[in-house]
C-alpha cells in the first residue's frame, strides 16, 4: 500500500513547499522528511515498504539497501539536462560553452545519475549569464518539472514511465572540478579565460588557483579580498593560504 512520501531535500523550506504541493493532489499522504543520510537510515523498514522517496537538490547518496526496501521507488530531480550528469553540472556547461541547459527527473539507482529518465525540461542559456545566474534559472526549471510531475508522484503507486531518453556526456566529479581550478603557469590564454568564466566563483569551496615559480596564488577580483565577490573581467592574484 502506497501511503507515504519521503522527501530528501537540501532544506526544510523546500520540504514544506513540496509536501504542500503533493498533499494537494493526495490529502491522504503521510510525509517523512530528511536532509541527511542519517535521517534516511532512521526511517523504519515497514515505513520504507509503503513509501516513495523523492530527492530534490541534494548531494546525499542513498545506499542500495534502502533503495531496495522502498516499496514504490525513488526518484531524483537533477539540476541539469541528461547530457550533464554528475557534480556541479552548470559549471561544466559554462566551461563547454553550452547553449542549452535544463533539469532531469530519473529513477534513483545505486550509481549516481544513471537511472531511467522520467522527466526533462530544457531552456536556452541567455548570452552573458554567469554560473550563479544559470544555477538560479535551472532551479526554477527544476521546480517546474517537479510541479508538472507532482500529481503522478503523489497518486500513482506504480513506476513512472521512462521517456526513452538516455544519459550522455562525461559524469562530472568534485575531483574533475578541482582539476579545472588548478591552473598551470603555462596555461593557454584562451583556456584560462574559459576556466575563469566557468569556475571563478568559488561558492563550492574550490577557488581558482595558479602556480607561479613554486608559489600558489588564488584568483580574486581586482578590488576584493579572498572570499569576497569575484569578477571575470578583472581577475587579480592573491597568495593562497
Amino acid at each position: 500500500m502506497f501511503d507515504t512520501i519521503i522527501l530528501l531535500t537540501g532544506s526544510r523550506d523546500q520540504q514544506l513547499a513540496l509536501s504542500e504541493l503533493l498533499r494537494a493532489h493526495n490529502p491522504a499522504l503521510a510525509f517523512r522528511f530528511a536532509v541527511s543520510l542519517q535521517d534516511i537510515e532512521a526511517i523504519e523498514r515497514d515505513v520504507l515498504g509503503r513509501s516513495r522517496l523523492l530527492a530534490f537538490t541534494t548531494g546525499v547518496i542513498v545506499p542500495a539497501d534502502i533503495l531496495q526496501a522502498l516499496g514504490h521507488g525513488a526518484y531524483n530531480f537533477h539540476p541539469a539536462p541528461p547530457d550533464y550528469p554528475g557534480w556541479a553540472p552548470a559549471h561544466f556547461a559554462m566551461y563547454d560553452g553550452a547553449t542549452r541547459f535544463g533539469a532531469t527527473a530519473h529513477v534513483m539507482e545505486t550509481r549516481v545519475d544513471c537511472g531511467p529518465i522520467v522527466g526533462v525540461e530544457t531552456f536556452d542559456i541567455p548570452r552573458g549569464v554567469d554560473v550563479r545566474g544559470l544555477e538560479q534559472m535551472t532551479f526554477v526549471r527544476l521546480a517546474y518539472l517537479f510541479w508538472r510531475m507532482s500529481r503522478d508522484l503523489a497518486c500513482d503507486a506504480g513506476p513512472l514511465p521512462a521517456l526513452g531518453v538516455g544519459w550522455s556526456g562525461a559524469k562530472s566529479t568534485r575531483q574533475m572540478y578541482a582539476a579545472k581550478c588548478d591552473m598551470p603557469a603555462d596555461i593557454d590564454p584562451a583556456e584560462m579565460a574559459r576556466r575563469i568564466r566557468a569556475f571563478h566563483d568559488d561558492f563550492r569551496g574550490i577557488p581558482l588557483t595558479i602556480n607561479l615559480h613554486g608559489t600558489r596564488f588564488q584568483l580574486m577580483s581586482a578590488a576584493g579580498a579572498v572570499g569576497e565577490p569575484r569578477t571575470v573581467d578583472a581577475p587579480a592574484l592573491a597568495l593562497a593560504s
